[in-house]
């Protein structure tokens, strides 16, 4: 078929033997030169998400909070007819108010429970003391025997001390405020705007096709990561309120403290749970004196993680959403690794992102058939 100048043939065509090859990536005139350009571009914005940190999640926070809210700004526009920039400083005044409402209820228990540190590890030393006497017998027989293979070489140790807890809490406290009220007016303008980022991203594509194509990517993303959003919301939230029901009931004290902890861990996949767990089971031990009523308090987290995670979110999500668990894991450490747990929280929601722009873009198809279930 004869092409045009300064166009290329279709990737996703029949060879000479009636197959069809599937779309490269990179193209079919792809070569070493390509691959390295395209190995360095990935390592400048590998680069460029790690150190310019400060400014990007920001960003990213705020957008998703506005797929989150935008259908309430939407909601009270259409029935109570509140224009867009008047629904927005409600919601975020809504927000702000429950965020504020929320950390001056739960700050006495969390500063109890940070005063209480020194002596927590002191009491649970002594607890988990009949545990431990096995595995101090196989270390203190290996000390001895290391000691008795280099008895000559003795090195002078240097301690390094590093911040203080408090130092470390309210060193950090300017930085994060500075960043939260960022993301509130960023967030904010972005409700208020409606659809003019759309309107000025079609109008800076030249092609009527990218405009498509932008469009089609802005509008699903959109609808489905706003439900993906609202949804495990919802399921996060009851999960705390499980949880927090649940250890009142064996006796846990501050169980609203543990019912936020764990509707906020809920958002990391896998790993939250498992973090949750050891914290609630350190917890029990700090404050049961019966080993047995302190077990109570995992076992009864891990039923309602267990049927949250087999259960409720399949059945309410379906199909939605879902993305290779391998993906989701590598994902989940490689944001992690670039933003701390503040890229962990992200990391689904992301990827989602990541995978519906792949799918609309026909040579980063592989992508998105990979990150999919």
């Amino acid at each position: 078929m004869d092409t045009e100048a300064g166009m290329t043939e279709p990737t996703n065509v029949p060879d000479l033997t009636g197959e069809v090859r599937p779309p490269k990536l990179l193209g079919d005139n792809a070569d070493a030169r390509h691959v390295s350009l395209a190995i360095l571009a990935l390592l400048a914005v590998l680069s460029t998400l790690h150190f310019a940190q400060a400014l990007i999640l920001p960003i990213v926070v705020s957008i998703l909070l506005n797929l989150l809210l935008s259908p309430v700004v939407h909601l009270l526009r259409k029935y109570l007819r509140i224009p867009e920039p008047l629904g927005a400083a409600v919601v975020i005044v809504m927000l702000l108010g429950l965020v504020v409402f929320g950390v001056y209820r739960l700050a006495p228990a969390a500063s109890a429970w940070v005063a209480r540190a020194p002596e927590s590890f002191v009491t649970l030393q002594q607890r988990i003391q009949p545990l431990r006497q096995p595995v101090e017998k196989v270390t203190k027989a290996a000390e001895q025997m290391e000691q008795a293979t280099d008895m000559d070489k003795k090195t002078p140790q240097v301690e390094i001390k590093g911040p203080s807890l408090t130092q470390q809490v309210f060193g950090g406290t300017t930085a994060f405020l500075s960043t939260a009220i960022m993301v509130m007016f960023l967030t904010y303008f972005l409700l208020a705007s409606g659809e003019l980022f759309l309107q000025k991203l079609v109008g800076v594509l030249p092609q009527l096709k990218d405009k498509k194509t932008a469009v089609h990517i802005v509008r699903e993303t959109q609808s489905q990561i706003s439900l993906y959003l609202l949804v495990t919301t919802m399921i996060n939230t009851g999960v705390g309120i499980a949880t927090g029901i649940a250890l009142a009931l064996v006796g846990m004290p501050n169980p609203v403290l543990w019912g936020v902890v764990a509707a906020v861990l809920n958002f990391v996949p896998y790993i939250g749970g498992l973090i949750n767990t050891i914290i609630l089971t350190l917890a029990a031990f700090l404050t049961f004196e019966e080993t047995s009523q302190a077990l109570m308090v995992p076992i009864v987290f891990t039923v309602i993680n267990i049927l949250e995670g087999n259960l409720i979110t399949p059945m309410v999500l379906g199909r939605r959403m879902r993305l290779n668990t391998v993906a989701v894991f590598i994902g989940l450490v490689f944001w992690w690794y670039l933003w701390g747990i503040p890229g962990a929280l992200l990391a689904v929601p992301m990827m989602a992102t990541i995978k519906i722009a792949c799918d609309h873009i026909e040579s980063l198809t592989s992508i998105g058939e990979f990150l999919a279930e």
